[in-house]
């Protein structure tokens, strides 16, 4: 079972990494700065904000849901 679940979370990630950034559901910090222009720095510094919008933490890895990062850069007049 266990070499199961290994394989098809190898299928998995191989498939999300033929997306292009616009079209996948949640990015890393680097894939979410390089959609958004805004820098690394400032979008863990974001991140860490308690309740902050669009993140969604897992274990050490942070990932950015880019739907929700769009609506707050649409909200803000500055980041």
């Amino acid at each position: 079972m266990d070499d199961e679940v290994i394989r098809y979370k190898k299928l998995l990630e191989a498939r999300n990494a033929d997306k292009p950034i616009w079209e996948k559901k949640c990015l890393s910090i680097e894939e979410a700065a390089a959609y958004s222009g805004i820098g690394i720095t400032k979008l863990r510094q974001l991140s860490r904000q308690k309740k902050c919008p669009f993140v969604i933490p897992l274990g050490n890895q942070v990932f950015i849901v880019r739907e929700k990062l769009d609506r707050y850069i649409k909200d803000r007049d500055r980041i």
